[in-house]
């Protein structure tokens, strides 16, 4: 029993191919029906298969069927749903296109889709049908589709090879790789001619050509057999998937991990189509690697083109493209192989010249030489021809803006040569000429350094070496000398020259972290998303040279938040880029498969997940695509504006989280205030009158006059009470009208002491004021109620029988009004409250009943008027608090 546990519980299910079963849920089925030639019947076997599903109740609907008016493929169509085209004009011609959003509208079941490899019209939302087939099948329909063996993009180089014709229209092998089911459809060489001779293939004019061109009997049993073998490694493929889903042990197949080495030369593509065949076979995984030169800059434009449309080549094949950097060519590849486990290293061979063969110094050589534990494929070139081209004399522009410079320095050594000769005698001048052999270096880089050695050499032996003006050497020292001197010139130049393109390589490395440090810095600055979207804009078009463009979505659409130069207007092609780009979360536009006509190229700007805004930049200069390092610097540029979108926005939430909080508080202070302070005088009044009710008769006339005072006094301050939360109120919501009159501030603070004294019987208030005081900006009555406020409040905070002391002082701009009392006084800490709502020094002893209003309603009264307010405490003596405001005073006036 314990055996068949043990047995059952190590069958357990692969968790990858879970994950890929997992994956493919919410995407639709692909069927694709795989011929070796045009012909075979294709299209017909997958529509007399679409009806029976359509028998059986399958909602089943036609994209776009190719009939090339054969009549028994146009009679399959009768009752099928046969979806409209869309209409397109291109170079003054009308074609038919397939609808991918009619498609999608639609939602059938099953969709049929002829012509797998079709390269559909410009401006359409993507350049191949295959890639309107994934769309599809991302939207959960099921898509039935045709494709020939020659069209697989591996298989080009192949096929080319074995029938002479160069397949344009192709699909990458990983799009093969992803379809569910592949149904071959097979036909006899003979039995595909005589069709084709029958006319049932084409047109008899084109069937007579493509019989002599293409349809030959070898042709098509190769064909075949390639179609043979990628249906048999499907197969594989499906097996080992169906043995991993279910737990089932089997002997598996050794990972292989292959690595492709891309160069510039021209035999890189034809090595990435081989690795790519290679990792097919062995069912592995398998890298894409470029390494170049970290110490000096790459001028060899075409070899930088051919290198990225071979990485670009090896992603579409299914590779990973990985670039690194090092001085060590093999070292870095090797190293590299390490890190990623490699088991396989696959490199073309070399073209190098006979020299460097004697020396074994080829790419391939040195891997082949010094690779441990991991072999190395090498691919020979066609007909072991050399990936290097023939020397041939360089185009003007390249060699002379080398030469010219170099004839000029050793036209300039010359003369000064001469002219020191003419003053002192010199045993060997041919330091002046090393002079000109660095500067030509250091100023237009080795191929003008070496050429200047080289014309040095034949200059010092011609105006300087006996006999003079003849390339004759007379004596052996002599030639011995110019030989070493020309060595030494040519090592110098060399020399030199790798240090300029070493500096500019490190100066454009600084440049771009500095870019990069700039932007950080600006971004640290950026309050708001608008800031950061605006500095994204113009440095995004500073890294390209170029223009940018930022866009974020607006409801069901996208608007244009900022642009470097600003663009008020989108083309359709564009928009549509930049909407695919947000809802994929992929790039888009120029330079890549989604719609390639549009003006910029489009990267979606992620946070935490999401597309928060589309970045579209365009280069200033026409190319082929955008250069790598530009790529990585627009892309960290992106990255860090989504960081500074999201610091923005949790400002943002924070913020609102405080002003929850503090109105969280206020209520809590309001509700502790009402309850005390409406709690303590109702209780008096209603223990009052409840007494005059009920032993009104029996109390003597004193205690019912103290009951009667104390129901006033209560009434008063419950008044009071609520018209300090009235009037908080009416300043929040800006509903007293604040006026801007020249008011005498000695007539509002007589005013405030008048009615403080009879409010406050008994209290002494002492009033200084200086003379010839200017009026001061404000509102009268409201001074008045502010100096009131602030008596009170001395009041309430000190002993009976103190003084309160007024004093009024003008500054050279502003007047001063001081009240200060002779109270306890607040702690430091709390200095910087006493004017926040409800806030009261030690509210529970008792002593200062109140709301925590007064002092609030005096600065926001003191505010509206342009003044301020501030306390100070103690005043003296460890005691007291002053209150001042300073208010402007009126211009004009002395």
């Amino acid at each position: 029993m314990a055996d068949i546990q043990s047995s059952a519980g190590e069958r357990r299910p692969s968790p990858k191919a879970l994950l890929e079963i997992a994956a493919k849920e919410t995407r639709g089925k692909l069927k694709v029906f795989l011929g070796a030639a045009p012909g075979v019947g294709k299209t017909y076997a997958m529509l007399a298969l679409a009806r029976a599903q359509q028998a059986e109740g399958i909602d089943v609907a036609v994209g776009v069927i190719e009939t090339h008016g054969r009549p028994e493929t146009v009679a399959l169509l009768d009752g099928l749903d046969v979806l409209p085209r869309k209409t397109v004009t291109y170079r003054r011609h009308t074609l038919m296109e397939f609808d991918v959003e009619a498609a999608i509208a639609r939602r059938p079941q099953l969709l049929l889709v002829d012509e797998f490899a079709h390269t559909n019209a410009p401006d359409q939302l993507h350049p191949k049908r295959y890639q309107d087939i994934e769309e599809i099948l991302r939207a959960g329909i099921d898509v039935w589709t045709t494709l020939n063996i020659q069209h697989l993009e591996s298989l080009t180089d192949v096929v080319q090879r074995i029938t002479g014709v160069t397949v344009r229209e192709t699909v990458p092998d990983k799009v093969l790789d992803l379809a569910d089911e592949i149904v071959i459809v097979d036909l006899p060489p003979e039995e595909l001619i005589s069709r084709l001779k029958e006319g049932k293939v084409y047109l008899p004019d084109n069937a007579r050509r493509a019989v002599d061109q293409f349809f030959k009997p070898g042709n098509l049993t190769a064909l075949r057999e390639l179609a043979l073998r990628r249906t048999t490694d499907r197969v594989d493929e499906q097996m080992l998937a169906h043995l991993r889903q279910q737990g089932i042990e089997g002997a598996w197949p050794t990972a292989e991990r292959l690595l492709v080495c891309v160069g510039r030369d021209v035999l890189s593509e034809k090595t990435v189509r081989a690795a790519a065949r290679m990792a097919s076979a062995l069912k592995s995984d398998w890298i894409a690697l470029h390494v170049s030169a970290s110490d000096c800059e790459t001028t060899d434009k075409a070899g930088l083109r051919r290198m990225e449309k071979a990485l670009r080549l090896a992603e579409r094949l299914g590779a990973t493209s990985a670039r690194v950097s090092g001085s060590d060519l093999v070292g870095e590849i090797l190293r590299y192989a390490r890190r990623n486990n490699i088991t396989q290293i696959v490199v073309g061979r070399s073209g190098v010249g006979r020299v460097q063969q004697w020396f074994g110094r080829s790419l391939s050589h040195q891997l082949v030489e010094t690779a441990q534990d991991v072999s190395v494929t090498v691919v020979a070139p066609e007909d072991g021809r050399s990936t290097v081209a023939r020397w041939t004399w360089p185009a003007p522009p390249a060699y002379a803006s080398a030469l010219l410079p170099a004839a000029a320095a050793v036209g300039i050594a010359v003369l000064i040569g001469k002219g020191i000769e003419n003053v002192a005698t010199l045993p060997n001048l041919s330091m002046v000429f090393l002079f000109g052999v660095v500067a030509c270096a250091l100023r237009f880089g080795v191929w003008s350094a070496l050429a200047a050695a080289v014309l040095s050499f034949f200059a010092y032996n011609f105006f300087f070496i006996a006999p003079r003006y003849t390339f004759t050497i007379a004596a052996p020292h002599e030639l011995f000398s110019l030989f070493i001197f020309l060595v030494v010139a040519v090592v110098i130049g060399g020399l030199a020259g790798r240090l300029r393109e070493q500096a500019n390589a490190t100066r454009d490395r600084a440049e771009a972290t500095q870019t990069l440090y700039d932007f950080s810095r600006k971004l640290s600055g950026a309050a708001s998303q608008d800031d950061v979207l605006w500095l994204l804009a113009s440095q995004s078009a500073a890294a390209v040279k170029g223009s940018s463009i930022i866009l974020t979505p607006d409801g069901h659409d996208l608007a244009i938040a900022s642009g470097w130069p600003p663009e008020d207007t989108l083309a359709t092609p564009d928009r549509a880029a930049a909407r695919w780009a947000l809802k994929e979360r992929q790039p888009s536009g120029r330079f890549t498969t989604t719609l390639p006509t549009a003006r910029f190229h489009y990267r979606p700007m992620l946070s935490s997940g999401e597309a928060i805004a589309v970045v579209g930049v365009e280069m200033a200069q026409a190319q082929d695509d955008i250069p790598d390092a530009t790529a990585a610097a627009l892309q960290s540029l992106i990255e860090q504006g989504a960081i500074a979108i999201e610091r923005t926005r949790l400002v943002e939430v924070a913020g609102k989280v405080e002003t929850a909080a503090e109105g969280e508080r206020l209520r809590a202070a309001l509700l502790s205030s009402i309850s005390h302070d409406l709690r303590t005088p109702l209780a008096s009044i209603v223990g009052s009158a409840t007494g005059l009710r009920t032993l009104g008769e029996k109390m003597t006339a004193q205690d019912r006059a103290e009951l009667l005072t104390t129901i006033e006094e209560e009434a008063g301050r419950l008044s009071t009470f609520v018209s300090n939360i009235l009037e908080m109120t009416k300043l929040e919501a800006g509903a007293i009208d604040i006026r801007r009159d020249e008011v005498d501030v000695a007539e509002a603070v007589r005013g405030a002491a008048v009615r403080a004294n009879k409010v406050m019987a008994g209290r002494k208030i002492e009033l200084t004021s200086v003379r010839n005081l200017p009026p001061v900006l404000g509102d009268a009555a409201l001074l008045e109620q502010v100096i009131f406020n602030l008596l009170d409040n001395a009041h309430k905070y000190s002993a009976l029988g103190t003084p309160t002391e007024v004093s009024v002082a003008r500054g050279v701009d502003t007047v001063t009004i001081s009240v200060t009392d002779q109270g306890t006084g607040v702690p430091a800490g709390d200095l910087e409250k006493v004017f926040d709502k409800f806030y009261r020094v030690n509210p529970g002893d008792g002593r200062a009943p109140g709301t925590g209003l007064g002092l609030s309603i005096c600065a926001a009264l003191v505010t509206a008027m342009g003044g301020s307010i501030t306390a100070h405490s103690p005043v003296a003596a460890g005691r007291g608090t002053r209150i001042s405001i300073v208010l402007p005073a009126a211009t004009g006036t002395a």
